[in-house]
């Protein structure tokens, strides 16, 4: 997880919380709101862990938010290993770094988002087109969505006695 940050045509702050997916390179969410604390990021979380169920861990920066008693605590209470990057060392974090800058040059930098609503409807697009329609290398050749879905088929095939949860 990450933020990038932009504004509205107003000036008013765009903060946008990215989610993103390192095994199946999915963009798992884009959040954009005027303002993102520990205990919004919080119920973002519990919102995803709905649809998808709690991921094992967390990879982040520093950040307050991040760092915060509010995300300690949920990361506490639901079994979630939080991983912090070392301060200034972006690289430890590459894969969102890297969707992040992809998101900035074809997303934010090509609109001028008049409101938040605005901006919330252009960047959800953006994110179901770079899940759903752009087929990757690294994932032979799948979007990320379908990757994902194959990889849910397998371990739908994975029996009950299998040691797949000592790997």
């Amino acid at each position: 997880m990450d933020f990038v940050f932009d504004r509205t045509a107003d000036g008013r702050v765009l903060k946008n919380l990215t989610i993103v997916d390192d095994a199946t390179h999915e963009a798992v969410a884009i959040v954009p709101e005027r303002a993102i604390g520990g205990l919004l990021l919080t119920r973002i979380l519990d919102q995803l862990a709905l649809q998808r169920g709690l991921p094992s861990a967390i990879r982040t920066d520093n950040g307050k938010e991040f760092c915060g008693r509010a995300m300690l605590l949920w990361a506490h209470l639901h079994g979630i290993a939080l991983f912090l990057i070392e301060p200034g060392k972006p690289n430890q974090n590459a894969y969102i770094e890297s969707f992040n800058g992809r998101f900035r040059d074809e997303c934010l930098n090509e609109h001028w988002f008049t409101s938040l609503h605005h901006a919330k409807v252009v960047i959800e697009a953006w994110r179901r087109e770079y899940n759903e329609e752009r087929p990757k290398k690294s994932l032979g050749g799948l979007t990320p969505s379908a990757y994902a879905e194959q990889l849910m088929l397998k371990h739908d095939k994975v029996t009950s006695d299998s040691k797949l949860g000592c790997y």
